[in-house]
């Protein structure tokens, strides 16, 4: 039985090549977590090769960074589970990662202090020295007198970033630009809002301003996500010569 999730026509297809060992440690998990997981049905079940081995692939991995995420902002095993359960089932491993990067996106603007143990402990796997330099280059962590100084709100999304095959350049010029934008649109939305609220009494200002941010949130995601498809698939059918 095969429980790897089929990925679209943009991306690859890739069998599960992990070991319930390997994905543990490439999740920053312990075995015995995975394996709750499973039985709470929070992981579909590995495939089971020769010698009733049973492997994980990139499903497993993401699913696991989105459960992490999740507790991350507080939730309980029984919401996680909720949460889970509404979830598509044919959800590609990108599809995962965008639900993450969701959750991700309301993590408190927060910066707290940290030793170098505490910061590769939350990071979920081992820092490089060059490692650091590119995450203070991000602004996610600075050093501070007796260790660094970490903006929990980016760290994940900076971690995730070491390994993208970008230099440091191009991912802090691409950083200017979302910010710049986003800025941009932010600032356009709430001037638009403004006026549209501002002949109408207290009880509606305050109704727009508490239904607003996820709205929008959820608007302006959705919109950039189908217009980064869209130039993605272009762009790889100008690389592959329309295959």
């Amino acid at each position: 039985m095969t429980t790897d999730t089929p990925t679209d026509a943009e991306q690859p297809t890739e069998e599960p090549a992990l070991t319930v060992d390997e994905l543990a440690a490439r999740a920053g998990v312990t075995v015995r977590t995975v394996r709750f997981y499973g039985t709470r049905g929070l992981l579909p079940p590995p495939v089971i090769g020769p010698r009733r081995v049973g492997h994980y692939g990139r499903d497993h991995l993401a699913r696991l960074a989105l459960i992490e995420e999740l507790q991350h902002q507080g939730m309980t095993l029984a919401a996680i589970e909720r949460y889970m359960q509404q979830l598509p089932a044919d959800l590609s491993p990108r599809d995962l990662a965008i639900h993450r990067a969701v959750v991700a996106s309301w993590a408190p603007d927060v910066v707290e202090p940290v030793t170098r143990e505490e910061l590769r402990r939350r990071a979920g796997r081992e820092l490089s020295d060059d490692d650091l330099e590119r995450l203070a280059a991000m602004g996610v962590v600075r050093r501070d007198d007796d260790g660094y100084r970490v903006d929990l709100g980016l760290l994940r999304l900076g971690v995730g970033l070491l390994d993208v095959p970008l230099s440091l350049e191009a991912i802090l010029a691409s950083r200017k630009v979302l910010i710049e934008h986003s800025r941009a649109a932010a600032h356009e939305l709430s001037q638009l809002f403004r006026g549209e609220v501002a002949q109408r009494d207290a009880q509606d200002v305050k109704s727009l301003s508490a239904h607003m941010e996820p709205l929008v949130v959820q608007a302006l995601l959705t919109a950039f996500q189908r217009s980064l498809k869209e130039e993605l698939r272009e762009w790889t059918s100008e690389v592959g010569g329309g295959s």
